[in-house]
């Protein structure tokens, strides 16, 4: 046994390297990055030829890895809550499916939005899907789940769902490792068609999906991650799940606790230990970090009248991360005061990097849109969102990867004339280009901004699936050879961007224009790395 300090990423990433892992699929996305990045770096990922690459989107991703599961191999896939909205469709259908070699889904959550457009909780999916459920309270049981969770796979062939936090994603902590399994030999699953989901064989893959459910809550009831609490005061029980244990169990200075209580880190839930906790205290209060699924499952599990605080009475914010006197306070423990920031500082919003080509870019169709009214620039998930902030302001929606194209297409649908559209080179890939082809088959009277800076930029510098191809993938598409444009941002450029940009917001069609220059922090590095290897 090795003692190494890692994040809860890296704690993934080294279980599941431990565990014989044949793959890691993924596309970057805060919180759950550097799960993909230490396999990539990682000697052991390297000597044991571990495929490791970025995919497309989380879509293509999900695939991939559960194709390497069809062969009898072990494989991870890696994503953020929201990527899993993207990944949901081979998710659920690799529900039914079930799983060769094992395989288990890693969705890094993102409560109080850090990162993120929403703070949607993916064990929701998890119970959708009817498949195990891990959440992990520290990078011990990150590393220690993986080898669990892929035994858990194999047992039932069913895919693992794998939730955490930001917090326990970012934060550190020393990890014991064990020695690694070899990884599968190739091995085809016995039934030829259990990965083909036409109706009739589908029907039979969901009733035995159906017919493990008791299975797998008798595995929870039993889990070693699932654990009753004797607890002297009977006024109150306490349920507990994933990184909240750390909060819960802070405000007793990690001693004795008065309360019986559960603590949840494997679904579905332990009913029988939650019977037991509701048969003997007055009421039920329940910590968990994100939505109240806990809370909200007790209903239906109890049916006994018992009062239940949570999220849903307000014992605990409905919104944003939980702290440990966020949990004093649902606890009634007094919480000790914190010094009140002075009205002095003022806090920085974040902003583009000096010297970044968005920057030229953004000034330059704000120039160009002058002449119209506002509120026409759909834009896209990446670090040019900021434009919608001081000094450029020039940006009027971000929801979802693609949506900008898409949203500019409806725009213009309705009327809106110009609309514009702004997405980067990874995002175009991602989910893009799809919207592009909409609006090319309706001759949509749009202009889409694909801002190439070469790279991955907001989540640390990835390589970009479409470095080097952008325009032949629009030619490809069917936007008109005359009506794809390529400028350099710059500011010794923007009278002559300016002029571009006037006259392709002008056509009647679909033009693209493709603002490129490398992002200033990659060129940096590659520019220190050149003086090194001097």
């Amino acid at each position: 046994m090795n003692k190494t300090l890692l994040l809860g990423d890296e704690a993934i990433a080294q279980g599941a390297l431990d565990s014989g892992i044949s793959g890691v699929y993924a596309y970057p996305g805060t919180p759950s990055t550097e799960i993909m990045e230490y396999v990539q770096r990682t000697k052991d990922g390297k000597e044991g030829k571990v495929h490791c690459t970025w995919s497309a989107n989380e879509k293509t991703a999900m695939e991939a890895a559960l194709g390497m599961s069809y062969t009898g191999k072990r494989a991870l896939v890696c994503m953020k809550h929201v990527g899993l909205n993207v990944a949901a469709d081979p998710f659920m259908c690799s529900a039914i499916t079930g799983a060769n070699g094992g395989l288990i889904i890693a969705s890094a959550d993102d409560p109080s939005m850090h990162s993120s457009q929403n703070e949607q909780d993916s064990r929701f999916y998890g119970k959708f899907a009817m498949v195990p459920v891990l959440e992990p309270s520290n990078q011990q049981e990150s590393y220690d789940m993986m080898h669990y969770g892929y035994d858990l796979s194999e047992k039932y062939q069913v895919p693992v769902l794998l939730r955490i936090t930001t917090r326990l994603a970012h934060s550190r902590s020393s990890v014991n490792t064990i020695e690694p399994k070899e990884q599968k030999p190739v091995y085809t699953p016995e039934d030829s068609i259990q990965y083909v989901l036409l109706p009739s064989n589908a029907r039979k893959r969901y009733k035995k999906l159906l017919g493990i459910q008791n299975s797998l809550e008798e595995e929870s009831e039993n889990s070693i991650y699932n654990k009753y609490f004797e607890g002297k005061d009977k006024s109150l029980g306490i349920i507990v799940s994933g990184i909240a244990y750390n909060y819960f169990i802070e405000n007793f200075d990690y001693g004795d606790i008065p309360y019986p209580f559960i603590k949840v880190s494997q679904y579905p839930l332990p009913k029988k230990m939650i019977e037991k906790l509701c048969d003997e205290c007055k009421e039920i209060l329940v910590i968990e970090e994100g939505y109240p699924l806990i809370e909200e499952s007790l209903s239906g599990l109890l049916r006994r009248g018992i009062k239940v605080r949570g999220r849903f009475d307000g014992s605990i914010p409905r919104d944003g991360e939980l702290n440990p006197n966020i949990v004093a306070k649902s606890l009634g423990i007094e919480v000790q005061q914190t010094i009140p920031i002075s009205d002095t500082i003022v806090g920085r919003p974040p902003s583009l990097c000096d010297g970044c080509p968005h920057s030229d870019t953004f000034r330059a169709i704000n120039e160009a849109m002058s002449g119209y009214s506002k509120g026409r620039n759909f834009s896209d998930i990446g670090c040019y969102t900021l434009g919608a902030l001081p000094p450029y302001q020039s940006i009027n929606s971000c929801v979802d990867m693609g949506a900008s194209i898409t949203m500019a297409k409806g725009a213009a649908d309705a009327g809106l004339l110009p609309s514009i559209s702004v997405i980067g080179d990874s995002t175009f890939t991602h989910s893009g280009i799809t919207g592009l082809l909409d609006a090319v088959n309706d001759k949509s009277p749009i202009t889409v901004f694909i801002l190439d800076n070469y790279t991955t930029a907001m989540t640390g510098g990835q390589f970009s699936p479409a470095n080097g191809r952008i325009e032949e993938i629009c030619k490809g598409i069917g936007v008109e050879e005359e009506h794809i444009k390529i400028i350099e941002p710059l500011k010794k450029n923007h009278r002559e961007n300016v002029l571009i940009i006037k006259e392709e917001v002008a056509y009647n069609g679909v033009s693209v224009i493709i603002p490129r220059r490398e992002c200033v922090v990659t060129l940096t590095q590659k520019s220190k790395e050149k003086k090194k290897a001097k």
